[in-house]
């Protein structure tokens, strides 16, 4: 049989040159209109929120002015805390609702929000901020929501070194500035004038910077991360299984790949047919001039 396909495509270059490109035409068309359902991030911002809570408690740690004491109080670390949630659910959508309402009561809010295969084995990516003081709190009602709770990862990065370092590097800026603000202020001619300006705005860039990256940690350290993969189907989960085998679980996967497998046929079919009023007329053209030759 593969012989006598290749003796009619040896015999018959053209046609097989036009249906290669109607072929090519169809995966490309499909490739550009098939496109996964992506639901676009949503933020609800909290401004309010953003501030860190209580600030009698944490004003030992997190200064603001030059100058302040170091970290070297094993309570008063700064650590930005992460984690992550594999859950199985019964609706994704309703879970995901259920998610961003509690994280919203928390005083937490959305980072952004994916929605894949609404049709088919649903599954979704959240992530959130929510105020690190709540963390377990919110990871407790996270779980209620879950028929089954897949994996949990929680992990923590102490930048206490880093925001200390920055502190001292601001500390000088400041000195150095008032410095060169003294010396405006007694100079006299255009020039020195011209160059103190020119260093204080450099000095000013360098602050700003600084007092940046401060508030980033500051905020990252108040607000802990959140990461939460829904799902209707353990499979499509991030998780390594814990058998290193396990019929059920590859009796699953061959059953999805057949599906897979015939519902791309399908679809090719369905193409093919699509394209026949383009396909017809260009082989009819083929032979007829074939036999006028």
């Amino acid at each position: 049989m593969i012989s006598s396909v290749f003796d009619w495509v040896k015999k018959n270059k053209l046609s097989t040159f036009l249906i290669v490109v109607v072929l090519y035409l169809i995966f490309k068309n499909k490739t550009a209109l098939t496109t996964p359902y992506f639901k676009e991030s949503t933020y609800y911002p909290r401004q309010d929120k953003l501030a860190i809570e209580n600030t009698s408690q944490t004003s030992n740690f997190l200064p603001s002015e030059p100058g302040s004491p170091l970290l070297t109080n094993p309570q008063n670390r700064l650590v930005v805390k992460e984690s992550y949630l594999s859950l199985v659910v019964k609706n994704v959508g309703e879970t995901q609702k259920e998610i961003i309402e509690a994280t919203q009561k928390l005083g937490g809010f959305m980072i952004q929000s994916y929605f894949d295969n609404p049709q088919e084995a649903a599954s979704a990516t959240i992530t959130i901020r929510v105020p690190a003081k709540k963390l377990d709190q919110a990871l407790a009602e996270f779980k209620k929501l879950a028929v089954k709770l897949v994996s949990e990862n929680l992990s923590g990065t102490d930048v206490t070194e880093e925001y200390t370092d920055i502190e001292a590097r601001l500390a000088t800026l400041y000195k150095t500035k008032n410095k060169f603000e003294e010396i405006m202020e007694k100079a006299s001619r255009i020039q020195d004038i011209l160059e103190v300006q020119r260093e204080l705005i450099n000095l000013q860039g360098q602050i700003d910077a600084l007092v940046g990256q401060k508030q980033y940690l500051e905020k990252s350290a108040a607000l802990a991360k959140i990461t939460i993969y829904l799902s209707t189907d353990e499979l499509t989960l991030p998780y390594a299984p814990t058998d290193n085998w396990s019929p059920k679980l590859v009796f699953k996967q061959a059953v999805r790949s057949l599906i897979l497998t015939l519902r791309k046929i399908v679809n090719l079919l369905i193409w093919v047919f699509v394209y026949l009023p383009i396909i017809i007329p260009l082989v009819a053209v083929y032979y007829f001039w074939k036999k006028k030759r």
